[in-house]
């Protein structure tokens, strides 16, 4: 029987004969590991992407709002749209009577225009937050300072801008201490937010933060609130704030027992869940498109070993008749095999590296290939070899000596 590494030498040698076609088989296979490692690559990036943009709420926080955060449902929106609002009031008693609750905001949005001059921007988020949200918003004030509770209580017309319209009204200048309108009213400038960046797209900053009792005067009244919960560094205690947090918005709505709560309670756990629904399905059908590119590889190897073995009879028959057994034929024919997967299979995660990498360079999208993916490519492209080079060996294997000796 031979050495495994004489095996390796004839296969070696056998595929540098034909490099035209061993070349063309390597590359068939390398799309389509290119091409699952690409998908894997794309979908871990999107998680990560979802956890650390869109889900922008930290682990000890939660929410709570009068329509859902995280839901799929339409008619469930419908229903919510009829419950009773969450108002100041409900804010005071959260914060009064919830023990558990470590800190407590509430806020609020809408959209406005932005001016400063002859410049103006549209669309802009204006959000109104109580000075408690400082705390719990994961934004970082880069320049100057957040608005305090005398600046809240008195409806002071300050404001905390995003990175957005300190580009497009200040470019480098100082913008500390400026006057611009927000839905045309003036605002002073006291504050700047650090850049966060794209989201799938949309620019997230495009805002301007202001004390909520000025949002109200802007907004009206009667609108319905976000209340905001932090407890940090207590996983029980989170917990229990949001039971506690329940109690007392149930009690304040007087509702019995068997009646539904008539407002939502969102977490950063929400948003990934909601991610992993939509994109679960989604992404399954990437994986099995990019599959059916590697089991179309794999078919491409097995014609070209079985056409192989065809040409190759004689030899086959030669090799036999100086003594080599069936076994060592099979031998040869599955390591040609392995080997061209192998060197598709790398030269495909060498692809998928340079898709991540330009991915990483010339977006916002953080892909990159982790070495259990790259480990994942290569187990995938010797699987292959193996499984789609097993009959073409035995077949090379099982021809009888004679009549292989015999062929033309």
């Amino acid at each position: 029987m031979l050495s495994f590494g004489d095996t390796l030498r004839l296969s070696r040698d056998a595929l540098g004969s034909h490099r035209l076609r061993a070349v063309l088989t390597v590359l068939g296979l390398t799309m389509g590991v290119a091409t699952l490692i690409t998908v894997i690559t794309i979908v871990q990036g999107a998680n990560v992407y979802v956890e650390t943009k869109v889900a922008n709420l930290g682990a000890d926080v939660f929410q709570i709002s009068r329509m859902p955060f995280a839901v799929t449902d339409y008619q469930l929106i419908l229903k919510a749209l009829k419950n009773k609002r969450i108002e100041m009031d409900d804010y005071t008693a959260i914060e009064e009577l919830c023990a558990e609750c470590s800190i407590t905001g509430a806020s609020g949005s809408m959209t406005a225009r932005a001016r400063l001059g002859d410049e103006e921007l549209t669309d802009v988020n204006i959000q109104g937050q109580t000075p408690s949200m400082a705390e719990i918003d994961t934004r970082t004030i880069e320049l100057g300072r957040y608005f305090g509770e005398i600046e809240d209580q008195h409806s002071a017309r300050v404001c905390v801008i995003g990175a957005t319209l300190r580009d497009r009204f200040f470019g480098e200048a100082d913008p500390l201490g400026s006057t611009i309108k927000l839905a045309n009213r003036e605002f002073t400038v006291i504050g700047v937010v650090e850049r966060g960046g794209a989201v799938l797209g949309q620019d997230t900053d495009n805002f301007a933060l202001i004390p909520l009792n000025t949002f109200l005067k802007l907004r009206g009244s009667r609108y319905s609130l976000t209340l905001n919960v932090k407890v940090p560094n207590d996983k029980d205690g989170f917990e229990r704030a949001q039971d506690r947090a329940k109690q007392i918005m149930r009690a304040r709505r007087h509702l019995g027992p068997r009646q539904d709560d008539d407002f939502f309670f969102g977490t950063k756990d929400s948003y990934i869940q909601l991610w992993g629904q939509i994109s679960g399905a989604f992404f399954a059908v990437f994986i099995m498109v990019s599959s059916i590119s590697a089991l179309v590889g794999g078919i491409v190897i097995m014609n070209v070993m079985l056409v192989s073995v065809t040409e190759r009879t004689k030899e086959i028959g030669i090799r036999r008749a100086v003594g080599a057994r069936g076994d060592d034929i099979l031998k040869q024919f599955l390591v040609e095999s392995v080997l061209q997967c192998l060197a598709g299979g790398a030269l495909g995660i060498a692809l998928g590296f340079l898709c991540a990498e330009m991915l990483n360079r010339f977006t916002s999208f953080p892909a990159s290939v982790e070495a259990r993916v790259a480990v994942l490519g290569l187990g995938l492209s010797s699987a292959i070899g193996l499984f789609f080079g097993i009959y073409p060996a035995s077949r090379a294997a099982k021809l009888d000596p004679v009549e292989a000796l015999r062929s033309e």
